[in-house]
């Protein structure tokens, strides 16, 4: 169960306040990449964080595009598995985050059981939401995949025009092959053939959604709640 709204806004107001430094990045600038050592919690403060998975052929497979108040890190910062990270994680657009000391959060975990909660929900919520992303694309392929991020999208970026949803953040074809594990030839094509037949459009890298109940429908989607079928 998630943390009252309430709470969450005054944990993230808190966690800027203890922050151990600020840090500015600019497009395509990395935050952190695999291998670095785990050192902080960070807070997405302004833009947007994506964070991939590097493969062994060159591309990145993207989990998510984390903003403003967002967490990263989070996952690995209390991992006894290693001391490295093994994600990529990369400014979208300019963008600035805050970074706590892992020492730092430890000892403050120790006095405050709603940071405790709130940071075991939000790794929860996070593993989840990455891992029914990774079903849609092992169960449905990587059209399944397009449609799922064009979902996600919806959920998070949407915007209704006139009973068409508007994608308000742009996203070239690569970075959305990016997310949906396959090379931009592939999503090239299954984009065509959505815009042949009217189900999307895209104009100036924005993507307009003309019938998302297709994509839906394509998916078999079972109508999970719209934090866990996002893109962030």
């Amino acid at each position: 169960m998630r943390a009252p709204k309430e709470n969450s806004q005054a944990i993230k107001s808190f966690l800027l306040d203890v922050s151990d430094y600020h840090k500015t990045l600019d497009k395509n600038d990395s935050l952190f990449e695999p291998g670095d050592n785990i050192q902080y919690l960070y807070m997405v403060t302004s833009g947007k964080i994506v964070l991939s998975k590097p493969l062994t052929d060159g591309r990145e497979f993207a989990l998510r595009i984390c903003k403003k108040g967002d967490l990263i890190g989070e996952s690995t910062l209390f991992s006894n598995h290693g001391t490295k990270h093994i994600l990529h994680a990369t400014a979208h657009r300019k963008s600035s985050v805050a970074g706590i000391h892992k020492e730092h959060i430890t000892n403050l975990l120790q006095n405050n059981d709603k940071l405790a909660l709130y940071l075991i929900n939000e790794i929860s919520q996070n593993a989840l939401r990455d891992q029914t992303k990774l079903i849609d694309l092992v169960m449905h392929g990587k059209k399944g995949a397009l449609y799922s991020t064009l979902i996600r999208l919806a959920n998070s970026y949407g915007q209704q025009q006139n009973g068409n949803i508007f994608i308000k953040i742009k996203l070239t074809n690569q970075e959305l092959a990016n997310f949906c594990g396959t090379s931009r030839e592939n999503i090239n094509r299954s984009l065509s053939e959505l815009r042949k037949d009217r189900i999307i459009s895209i104009e100036n890298k924005h993507i307009m959604i003309h019938d998302i109940d297709f994509l839906k429908e394509e998916l078999n989607c079972e109508g999970c709640p719209i934090t866990l079928c996002s893109i962030h």
